[in-house]
């Protein structure tokens, strides 16, 4: 190969090594500008009848034995009911179950350690 034919290759190697890198870095400009660097938000949201101050402490879904006593001790103070969760209780009580009345008005049912009804709290 000539030297003039060598020049131009190496020329042309940095040229498409540079238009590539500035390809690249400009790619990564553009997504870091679309970015704001969080998460995309979550498509679950609870219903607004069901939401909850944010100074409160988070409470927890409850599941297996302990979710089936309480779903049976809001079933039965709540007859007709729709048990829409049952979940620790972080004002009091140990557990509650949120409930939908058969009229579609909503209620909170706390149920204390030995599952029993302490008390039916209208929303």
């Amino acid at each position: 190969m000539s030297t003039s034919k060598r020049k131009l290759s190496r020329r042309t190697s940095w040229v498409t090594a540079a238009a590539l890198s500035g390809a690249l870095l400009g790619s990564a400009g553009v997504a870091m500008a679309q970015s704001d660097g969080s998460t995309a938000p979550s498509t679950t949201t609870a219903p607004a009848t069901d939401a909850k101050p944010t100074d409160r402490v988070a409470e927890t879904p409850l599941t297996g034995d302990i979710a089936a006593k309480v779903t049976a001790a809001a079933q039965a103070a709540v007859p007709g009911g729709t048990i829409d969760r049952v979940e620790t209780d972080s004002d009091g009580s140990p557990y509650e179950a949120h409930v939908t009345k058969s009229d579609g008005t909503k209620v909170t049912v706390k149920v204390d350690a030995n599952f029993a009804v302490t008390s039916i709290d209208d929303h």
